[in-house]
């Protein structure tokens, strides 16, 4: 991506996030933790927002924009030390284990690793440092638990609708 695309907003304190045609970045709002993943090929598993109760509570909003990717594509740039974890499996659909990573200087929530989903890490798309990507690379493939989903709120057009959590067979029907 050339960088007279790229839409790097004032947006948290970190000011060296970049992006290119393969990865890109994913800061905290204070810079102290900052990741690098894939933006396309094997190590982007799928992009996905998701209605869930969990997802409401864990990011203090109405959905969540995640991003699936391999652990083995994941690289902590910095403050990997500095985050904080925490794990629950009460609420979890699954009944699986759910642990939470957030930034302990500003409690960013930078991602979610499952038992369910054993060498995946989800990210959340509002911590990548290139905004453009939300439009292009980093669109969501599908919604889930469509029937936790605000009234007012619509579907994301040309998005597959899920009940529940979705399917690789419902990433199949959705354009990359």
């Amino acid at each position: 991506m050339a960088a007279s695309d790229a839409k790097f907003p004032v947006a948290g304190l970190a000011r060296d996030g970049w992006s290119t045609e393969d990865e890109t970045t994913a800061t905290c709002f204070c810079g102290a933790v900052q990741l690098v993943f894939p933006i396309q090929g094997s190590g982007l598993v799928n992009r996905h927002v998701c209605h869930c109760s969990d997802c409401r509570k864990i990011s203090s909003g109405l959905y969540m924009s995640n991003i699936t990717v391999s652990d083995a594509q994941l690289r902590h740039v910095r403050g990997r030390d500095q985050l904080k974890i925490f794990s629950q499996s009460e609420t979890v659909r699954s009944g699986g284990l759910m642990t939470n990573y957030f930034c302990g200087t500003c409690g960013t929530l930078m991602y979610r690793r499952g038992e369910r989903f054993p060498g995946l890490t989800i990210l959340r798309t509002g911590t990548v440092d290139d905004f453009s990507l939300a439009e292009t690379k980093l669109r969501p493939q599908v919604e889930q638990f469509v029937e936790h989903r605000a009234g007012w709120q619509r579907p994301i057009q040309g998005v597959p609708q899920v009940v529940g959590m979705h399917s690789p067979a419902d990433l199949e029907r959705a354009p990359l």
